[in-house]
């Protein structure tokens, strides 16, 4: 399946089925993250229920620490 992430074409193993295995996949699952999903925020109760499907656009933002 390919998605959009970040505005770039990626390809994902078939096991990355919703938002939750989407985050894992890039180790992002203990972060603070917002999720957008086609235009639309996902609340962190949502990422387990929230499948994604070839062609889906994503958005992530991730907060790092810094000086």
């Amino acid at each position: 399946m390919e998605i959009k992430l970040n505005g770039e074409m990626v390809a994902l193993q078939d096991e990355v089925k919703t938002i939750q295995g989407l985050l894992a996949f890039y180790k992002l699952e203990d972060r603070l993250v917002i999720v957008e999903h086609n235009r639309e925020i996902i609340l962190k109760e949502q990422y387990e229920s929230t499948f994604i499907k070839n062609g889906d656009e994503v958005e992530l933002v991730h907060f790092v620490g810094g000086g």
